[in-house]
């Protein structure tokens, strides 16, 4: 047990290890799991390391290691017959090898192809390396050198879509877009025989039969076609059943069996010697499928999809065995199992490879309990202590903001998403709009619902929002209308505001209640006054796109505004001129937009994922952008207090960010200076687990202008480094997809992502310092005992 546990430990921190011998200490004993004896038996010496304070995962994770170097998609990869390598295929024209132990590249890489790379095959002695390529050529490379064999293999007048050596490794099978299948001597590079035609579209993927009899092939013609290896004749009828293209066919291991892999997102078995269809298709896939694969032993099926999960299949029964394989940020292009059928290499879109344990499978942290779609809509109570959200196909969800639990039972009642949420100014009530076409009041106390419905507007209803002194709520809706309502008597006040020509997401009323501002899909931001309830001077007008949102400044001589042209402007609300430039930063379309307490700035959301902090008086992005959320920031709000930051996304989190305004501003007086601002630096939601030294880390770093936070960050191959690139931590693939804690965030809705506690860390050239020396016989006899 101790020795399985061992290996374990090697093949998950290999390349960790590799990279910095200091973090096998100072990585790899905090992340290892609970379970681990190994990590057990040592962690009482070493106290001076990192502890995984929330989210540590309790065994040995299936995503041991992630292999970064290519700079496009990786479509293609595979082992070498001993296991030892890995070579992959790239979008970026190189192809690849890799230590399938340690995750290291070995060599340079092999360069020569003028197109994305495809396919790429091992010999079955393991001595070469098949290429196909979109340069419409094959080529051969020596394994052990890393040189082209010969000239390219040329004759296809298409894409080379995929190649596969023989069982006997002296032929290679090919198919291309030019529609044919074509047979090689891997020896002299000469063709062999006619192309094999009878496919009406793109070949995408061919292989051999275990003895080398048979060809199959799967195409963009929807069909899989059984060829004869020696004479080139088609065996039995297409094998029909697939009602898109074929991506990736397979033969079992003992060639009784084919599997195909198609944009129908189904995996289908089949007959090799009838073409029938074996069972059902395998269903569980939600995009596009794209590799298919025969475990060694033919027990079970490998598939990698668009919808960037690997999963694995009892070949027997159909069944998916254990739950999806989650890490990959882009679609899974390519899956293989290693010869001895123990793991899984996957290559993807997100330009990485990634390494997978078959047998294991632990969750990381437990699941995480909250919204289950994007959250539109988020706001603070007026006195900062709770927090309210809007979901699609979800209640409303009241968070205490200081613990992220959740504050009651959920806010039931809307039949449709919601869409916006806001308190009223005393903190008692909450309104909400949905997509139900209604808006409904709330009683935070009890969590009931406040008489019926309101009810009148014919399209979801995008924004709400309550008047200063609490006895009026203002809706706009995708009717083009906005309509005022009676808290008291839910009543319509007066008819409803019409002069957007298109749908109205946005709607905000002025500090002293006389005004309300609206946004429009019409690009246009118009001014009303509440109690002629008519349209005061004309539309503002700038923006390019739609106007998604709108806010008063707490004095109510200025308007902010976000749109889907990606700026953000500001505008005279007495005069209606815009103030100044548009704000520009963002890389996608602005969602939501908000000023502080004191109006001095600005805060949005992007589709871009990030957050942003502007100064209101001069337009200028006040630091960097905060980073965290894996989707669009969909809707953002400051505290009461100014001092943190609520945003909602579609990636289902909230996340609440530490800002600091005061540091904030000395910050962009920073010309004059160059000292930086110190602040802790956390990856939690507790301000106790803040790393105590970070002298090893910033060093006699002056000649930079910020706050520390801006200098610390989690990069795309989970380390954690300094401004100089130095070395704090590193985050294993594991843990990567939940790791979205930033030393900017100080709390994470709903809770359960992993934290760190790196108060009693030591690091830098003071490493070694995190070794305690206690009994070693006793700490290692309990840890082997439980």
């Amino acid at each position: 047990m101790f020795i399985k546990d061992g290996i374990k430990f090697v093949q998950n921190f290999a390349g960790i290890i590799d990279k910095s011998t200091p973090h096998l200490y100072l990585s790899a004993l905090p992340f290892s799991p609970s379970k681990s004896i190994l990590a057990r038996s040592l962690c009482e010496r070493f106290a001076g390391i990192a502890q995984v304070a929330v989210g540590q995962q309790d065994d040995w994770p299936r995503n041991q290691q992630v292999l970064q170097g290519h700079t496009s998609f990786v479509p293609s990869v595979a082992y070498s017959p001993d296991g030892r390598h890995i070579v992959s295929g790239s979008d970026d024209e190189t192809i690849q090898l890799w230590d399938a132990q340690t995750g290291g590249q070995v060599g340079n890489p092999l360069q020569g192809h003028t197109g994305s790379v495809n396919s790429v095959a091992f010999s079955p002695d393991g001595r070469h390396i098949v290429s196909g390529s979109r340069d419409e050529t094959i080529r051969l490379w020596d394994a052990q050198t890393g040189d082209q064999v010969g000239n390219p293999i040329q004759g296809h007048t298409g894409s080379v879509l995929l190649v596969a050596f023989s069982p006997d490794g002296r032929h290679i099978v090919s198919g291309s877009s030019d529609q044919t299948i074509r047979l090689w001597d891997a020896q002299t590079g000469g063709q062999m025989g006619n192309p094999l035609q009878g496919h009406t579209d793109s070949v995408l993927s061919v292989a051999f039969s275990p003895d080398g009899k048979h060809i199959v092939s799967g195409s963009d013609d929807e069909t899989i076609q059984l060829w004869d290896a020696h004479t080139g004749d088609q065996v039995v009828h297409p094998l029909q059943g697939h009602t898109s293209s074929v991506n990736s066919v397979a033969f079992s291991p003992d060639g009784r069996h084919i599997v195909s892999g198609s944009w129908d997102k189904t995996i289908q078995l089949w007959d090799a010697q009838t073409g029938g269809q074996v069972g059902n298709p395998l269903q569980g896939h939600t995009d596009w499928i794209k590799s298919v694969a025969f475990s060694p032993d033919g027990g079970y099926i490998v598939s990698g999809s668009s919808d960037k999960t690997v999963r694995i299949w009892d070949a027997q029964t159909g069944v998916q065995v254990g739950n999806p394989l989650q890490g990959h940020t882009g679609s899974v292009l390519s899956a293989a199992f290693s010869p001895d059928g123990r793991h899984i290499a996957s290559g993807s879109s997100d330009k990485t490879i990634r390494l997978w344990d078959v047998q294991t499978g632990s969750q990381v942290g437990s699941p995480l309990e909250g919204h289950i779609g994007p959250v539109w809509s988020v706001a603070f109570s007026p006195d900062g202590s709770h927090i309210v959200s809007g979901s699609r196909h979800d209640a409303i969800q009241l968070w205490n903001a200081q613990t992220g639990n959740l504050v009651g039972n959920p806010l039931q009642g809307h039949t449709g998403s919601i869409l916006s949420v806001a308190f009223s100014l005393d903190g008692r009530y909450i309104v909400s709009g949905s997509s139900d076409k209604t808006i409904r009041l709330w009683d935070v106390q009890t969590g009931g619902q406040m008489g019926n419905p309101l009810e009148g507007h014919t399209g979801p209803v995008w924004s709400v929002a309550f008047s200063p002194d609490g006895r009026h709520i203002v809706s706009g809706s995708w009717d083009k209308t906005i309509q005022i309502w009676d808290i008291q008597t839910g009543v319509q006040v007066g008819n409803p505001l019409q002069r957007h020509t298109d749908s109205v997401l946005s709607v905000a009323f002025s500090l002293d209640g006389k005004y309300i501002v609206s946004g429009s899909i019409n690009k246009t931001i118009q001014l009303w006054d509440v109690q002629m309830s008519d349209q005061v001077g004309s539309p503002l007008q700038g923006h390019t796109d739609t106007v998604n949102s709108v806010a008063f400044s707490p004095d109510g001589r200025h308007i902010v505004s976000g749109s889907w042209d990606k700026t953000i402007r500001l505008w005279d609300a007495q005069k209606g001129v815009q103030v100044g430039n548009p704000f520009q930063g963002h890389t996608d379309w602005v969602r939501s937009v908000a000023f502080s307490p004191d109006g001095k700035h600005i805060a949005s959301g992007s589709s871009d994922k990030t957050i942003r902090l502007w100064d209101a008086q001069t337009g200028n992005q006040v630091g960097n952008p905060l980073q965290g959320h894996t989707g669009s920031a969909l809707s953002v709000a400051f505290s009461p207090d100014g001092k943190h930051i609520v945003s909602g996304s579609d990636d289902k989190t909230i996340h609440v960010w530490e800002i600091q305004i005061s540091s904030q501003e000395a910050v962009t007086s920073l010309n004059k200076s160059t000292s930086m601002t110190s602040s802790p630096i956390h990856f939690s939601s507790s301000g106790a687990h803040a790393l105590k030294d970070t002298q090893s880390l910033f060093g006699d770093v002056f000649d930079v202008k910020g706050d520390f936070r801006d200098f610390v960050h989690l990069q795309n191959d989970g380390w954690i480094v300094g401004p100089n690139g130095q070395l704090l931590l590193c985050v294993p693939p594991s843990y990567h997809s939940l790791f979205i804690y930033t030393p900017w965030t100080s709390l994470i809705i709903p809770k359960g992502s992993p934290e760190l506690d790196l108060s009693r860390m030591v690091h830098g050239p003071t490493w070694y310092k995190c070794y305690s020396p206690v009994s070693t016989s006793k700490t290692f006899k309990s840890a082997v005992a439980s």
